[in-house]
């Protein structure tokens, strides 16, 4: 598997720990309001001298219903809180370097609340 489907899968998994949502990692047809969608991770090249690397962004994006976003907020910290403090170890030989928050925002869509919240990340595999 690619560093960016380990890290995608490694995210999910570690995010299925928050309670009260359910994590996808692809957009559900139908999902039960709160839920996350961990996104594609976009990652260029960050090789060295002695090991293979990756360096990119990727973003969760939570979604949730109501007249005001209180529980999405709650979650969104809660996603801020876990993701940087998350197992460095992603399987077949990759290991997260450094995961570190970049940015997030809110908006209201339709009948929704939708936030995205995104993190720098850089992995690498010793050769």
């Amino acid at each position: 598997m690619s560093a960016g489907a380990l890290l995608r899968a490694a995210v999910v998994a570690d995010l299925g720990a928050v309670a009260g949502m359910t994590v996808f990692d692809a957009p559900p047809v139908r999902g039960a309001v709160p839920f996350a969608v961990v996104g594609e991770a976009m990652l260029t090249d960050w090789s060295g001298a002695a090991f293979t690397g990756r360096e990119g962004r990727f973003a969760v994006t939570l979604t949730d219903e109501g007249e005001v976003p209180v529980r999405l907020r709650t979650l969104v910290a809660a996603v801020e809180d876990r993701l940087p403090e998350m197992a460095r170890d992603l399987g077949q030989g990759w290991r997260i370097a450094a995961l570190r928050l970049a940015g997030g925002r809110m908006r209201r869509e339709r009948a929704r609340w939708v936030a995205t919240v995104e993190f720098q990340v850089r992995v690498y595999r010793a050769q």
